[in-house]
């Protein structure tokens, strides 16, 4: 650990016990220390789904509505396989951490995140107080459209081939129009992307966040290659006053003065937190 991250420990650990509300912003990178994926790149892809790799498919053509058209097996293969990969994780540590702090809140807490894998939820954070800025992996909806409707995809259990990255079981089929069903996910290029269930969860956010008058944003693992997670933080910083803890092991810089950079991986940083917040 250098100096520097000493330092800036230490004034996350003050401003956090400070704060009276807690704002949890996470990109990819708070799941890996879980052991997920983060698709860093297409080597790091094709590393999660040699399959893919092979026929030198790369993330942006997988997770696109077009790949539901030309090759649907394949694209519920992938996003099967996720599907069942995200039911079958454990949250690392970190949550429990997170939850822990925000309880301790007199306005409590609240997660912004461009993660569709349904982690906070499965650590028990309360469904109400999430904002899945990309939607989740866990609804569902027409992929032609035929009704605003989002439904949850409990009763779809994927069965797929991974050598081949192909589901192997029937496609799910809308229940008002028969059509094949996709998940609830903004992807790459989409224009049907159903924003009913988000928007939702976006106008409860951000009448908490009006109630908030020291807020800290914690943000974990939020790259800038899709920066919709470091936007939504440096917003809650200049709309509300906050200040901004960013947890980044390869891009933690901060431009806001009331801001601190740690370049640490999610737990381990929030590991550091929590004993300096314990430390009598």
């Amino acid at each position: 650990m250098t100096i520097s991250n000493n330092n800036n420990l230490e004034r996350a650990a003050d401003w956090i016990s400070r704060a009276d509300a807690l704002v949890i912003a996470a990109g990819a990178g708070m799941g890996v220390d879980s052991g997920l994926p983060d698709f860093r790149g297409s080597e790091g892809f094709w590393n999660a789904y040699p399959a893919l790799g092979k026929q030198k498919i790369n993330f942006h053509d997988i997770a696109n509505p077009a790949a539901f058209v030309k090759t649907p097996k394949l694209a519920w293969g992938f996003y099967g396989h996720r599907l069942n990969l995200y039911r079958r994780t454990q949250p690392h540590a970190g949550f429990a951490m997170l939850k822990k702090w925000g309880e301790g809140k007199s306005c409590g807490y609240n997660v912004f995140t461009s993660n569709v894998d349904g982690q906070f939820q499965k650590a028990g954070f309360n469904e109400q107080a999430i904002h899945e800025c990309h939607g989740s992996i866990h609804h569902l909806q027409c992929s032609e459209s035929c009704c605003d409707e989002v439904w949850p995809a409990d009763e779809f259990l994927p069965d797929v081939d991974e050598d081949n990255c192909l589901l192997r079981n029937a496609l799910p089929q809308c229940k008002h129009c028969g059509a094949l069903v996709r998940p609830n996910i903004l992807m790459f290029g989409d224009a049907h992307w159903l924003q009913s269930r988000a928007r939702v969860q976006a106008a409860r956010q951000d009448r908490w966040l009006a109630r908030a008058q020291r807020p800290v944003v914690v943000e974990l693992g939020a790259g800038a290659a899709i920066p919709s997670v470091r936007r939504f933080s440096e917003w809650v910083v200049h709309r509300y006053g906050g200040r901004l803890i960013r947890i980044n092991v390869q891009d933690s810089a901060v431009k806001e003065k009331h801001g601190v950079g740690i370049a640490l991986t999610a737990r381990a940083a929030l590991t550091e937190i929590d004993e300096i917040l314990q430390s009598p």
